[in-house]
C-alpha cells in the first residue's frame, strides 16, 4: 500500500550495514532518495518503498550474498526507538519476542512477525511481506540476524537455538549462515523463524526491568494507535492492551474505537481467523504472562489488571491458555530464573 510507513531511525541500521560492507552511507542514501544520513526525530517515518529501493541497491553493490547477516551489527535500542527500550527492558525472551510481535508495525508496516507455542518450545515467525520478490531473502536475513543478536544482548552469551528455517534455496556457500545462527538450519523451508527451547525463552532476564517495561508499553500502545494505518488486528490489541484495567471492554466498544460497525469487525476480524473474543483472548494471556514474571504483583492485582472480576475466573482462563495454575507458573519460572 502506498501509506506503508517504516520509523526512520530503523533505516540508521541498513546504513550501518552497508558501511560496514565499504558503502559510503552518504551517497547510498541520496541514491535511494534520503537526503540526509543525520539521526532524524524520533517519530519521523518514511516510505515503506525506500527500504525495498535499499536492499535492491545493496544486493547489486555487494557481492558477498550472505551480506545481509552482518545487520545484527548495526543495531542499537535507539535506533528502534520505544521498541528498542521496551525489548531491553523485557522479562524473557518469551516477553521480548511477545513485544516485537504486538509493535512491530511501529518499526515497519510492510513486514510482520508472530510467536506460536509448539511441543518444542516457542517459535518466531518472520513474514517480510514481499512474495517471491529477489529481495526477500535479503530482507529476512537483515531481519532474523537483527533479531536474533537483540535476544543475545538481553540473554546473554550462553543462548543457544535450536534451529532456523529459511526460505531462502540452499546457497552455494552457507558456512555464514551456519556460522552466525550456530545451529542447524533449514534452507528452501515453508517460511523464515528460528526456535527457542521453553524453559531458554521463559527464563528471567538480567536486563529485566518491569517497571520500565509497563511504562513503555503504555508509550507504544498509544504510537500504535496513532500510526492508524496498521493492520486491524494489530490496532485492536493496541486498543485492548490500553482498556483492560478499566474491566473487560465489549465487542461494541472495540467496533465503535475502530471506527467500525459491530458486523464488520466480525468480518474483518475472521479475514484473521480471528474474533473478538480470540483478541481478547490473545492480549489477556500475553499480558498475564508479562504480570505474572513481575514479582511484585499478586495474582490478585494481575485478575483485576486483566479485566476479571474473579481470581478464579483468571485461574480457569490461565489453565485452558497454558495448561497450569497461575501459581504453578510462578514457582516454575523462579526454578528457571
Amino acid at each position: 500500500m502506498a501509506s506503508e510507513t517504516f520509523l526512520a531511525s530503523f533505516g540508521l541500521i541498513g546504513l550501518r550495514l552497508v558501511e560496514l560492507h565499504g558503502i559510503d552511507p552518504q551517497r547510498f542514501a541520496q541514491q535511494i532518495g534520503i537526503d540526509s544520513t543525520i539521526v532524524p526525530e524520533t517519530r519521523t517515518r518514511l516510505p515503506a518503498q525506500l527500504v525495498d529501493a535499499a536492499f535492491a541497491k545493496a544486493a547489486s553493490l555487494i557481492p558477498d550474498p550472505a551480506f545481509a547477516l552482518r545487520a545484527g551489527e548495526c543495531w542499537h535500542p535507539s535506533y528502534l526507538g520505544t521498541v528498542g527500550y521496551a525489548w531491553i527492558s523485557s522479562g524473557s525472551l518469551r516477553t521480548a519476542l511477545k513485544r516485537l510481535e504486538r509493535f512491530s508495525n511501529i518499526l515497519g508496516q510492510k513486514a510482520s512477525c508472530r510467536c506460536e507455542d509448539g511441543p518444542d518450545g516457542l517459535r518466531f515467525i518472520f513474514e517480510h511481506g514481499r512474495g517471491d520478490a529477489v529481495i526477500g531473502p535479503v530482507v529476512a536475513d537483515f531481519a532474523l540476524s537483527l533479531i536474533v543478536d537483540m535476544c543475545r544482548t538481553n540473554f546473554g552469551p550462553s543462548l543457544t537455538f535450536e534451529s532456523v528455517s529459511l526460505r531462502r534455496p540452499l546457497p552455494e556457500n552457507p558456512k555464514p549462515y551456519k556460522d552466525y545462527f550456530g545451529c542447524p538450519i533449514e534452507f528452501g523451508a515453508a517460511g523464515d523463524s528460528f526456535l527457542l527451547a521453553r524453559h531458554v525463552a521463559d527464563r528471567l532476564l538480567p536486563t529485566s526491568n518491569h517497571e520500565l517495561a509497563t511504562t513503555f508499553d503504555a508509550i507504544l500502545s498509544k504510537q500504535l494507535l496513532e500510526l492508524g494505518s496498521g493492520d486491524l488486528l494489530t490496532r485492536c490489541k493496541a486498543w485492548l492492551l490500553q482498556e483492560l484495567t478499566s474491566g473487560e471492554p465489549s465487542e461494541i466498544d472495540l467496533a465503535r474505537a475502530m471506527g467500525l460497525s459491530s458486523r464488520t469487525l466480525q468480518r474483518k476480524l475472521a479475514e484473521y481467523d480471528m474474533s473478538y473474543r480470540g483478541v481478547l483472548e490473545a492480549v489477556r494471556y500475553d499480558l498475564a504472562m508479562r504480570y505474572l514474571d513481575d514479582s511484585t504483583k499478586t495474582v490478585t492485582d494481575i485478575t483485576f489488571l486483566l479485566g476479571f472480576s474473579e481470581q478464579s475466573a483468571f485461574t480457569r482462563a490461565f489453565k485452558r491458555w497454558s495448561g497450569q495454575a497461575p501459581t504453578a507458573y510462578r514457582t516454575e519460572q523462579a526454578t528457571l530464573a
